[in-house]
């Protein structure tokens, strides 16, 4: 599963990244442990709309992180909705349509994994967090996938107007390198799967989902770090920085 994550590249670096032609995402802060409803960055490609003058480009904004659909009564459905399973991406109601028309990328430089402690416990045992990122340093692509959400009656931080725009990331079975930690991961796209990916007009199914498969373990760098990560006001990047073996949950 992916429940935190780190967010910490420039929209420049984003940009230049992701091929992304138009956005009006400046300057943010980084953010070492993003918890769900947060502000994240999403890439995603927009078809052209001729009634409004607006041609296709690849876009990047930011959206609220736990998918509200469509036809959700309330923004409160997000919190159960920040991973969408592989498996079932293609039948569950609340995803199946984003799926068909809504994909992005999520960009991510690591994310946050958990093993149980092995030390022994009367109470529930303490978990031992873990950083996973790219040994090339490059932003990690998270499969995606995006929806938009409208009630007048709501006005919240995020769609003062009634409108809001969230997103969840898919997750697969994990890696070998992963597996000893955790049974599941997100997908991490390949490069040369982005544009297929993100193409709203593509609704081969069965190409799309072949794309759902765990990344190779040569990509990753898993070390532990503080559990500091645990705590969500705990956002510096001292999160990120590998621990003595000693120190160990």
């Amino acid at each position: 599963m992916c429940g935190r994550f780190v967010s910490v590249s420039s929209p420049q670096s984003l940009v230049e990244r992701f091929g992304v032609e138009e956005t009006a995402l400046e300057q943010r802060e980084p953010d070492y442990n993003v918890t769900p409803r947060a502000l994240v960055p999403i890439v995603r490609d927009r078809p052209a709309r001729p009634e409004r003058e607006l041609p296709a480009a690849r876009v990047l904004s930011m959206v609220r992180w736990g998918l509200v659909p469509s036809w959700a009564e309330s923004t409160a459905i997000g919190d159960k909705l920040i991973n969408a399973r592989a498996e079932t991406v293609t039948d569950k109601a609340a995803y199946k349509r984003a799926f068909l028309r809504r994909r992005c990328i999520v960009p991510a430089d690591a994310f946050y994994e958990w093993r149980p402690s092995k030390r022994s416990s009367v109470s529930r045992p303490p978990r031992q967090p873990y950083l996973v990122r790219r040994r090339d340093g490059a932003p990690l692509a998270f499969a995606g996938l995006w929806e938009v959400w409208r009630d007048e009656t709501v006005a919240e931080r995020d769609a003062p107007d009634g409108w809001l725009r969230s997103c969840t990331i898919v997750t697969t079975r994990a890696n070998t390198v992963l597996e000893p930690i955790h049974h599941r991961m997100p997908v991490v796209l390949d490069e040369c799967r982005w544009d297929e990916w993100l193409d709203p007009a593509n609704d081969d199914v069965g190409a799309l989902g072949a794309m759902l498969e765990p990344a190779p373990d040569e990509w990753f760098d898993v070390f532990p770090v503080s559990a500091r990560v645990n705590t969500p006001d705990n956002n510096d990047a001292d999160l990120v920085r590998r621990v003595p073996a000693d120190t160990l949950l």
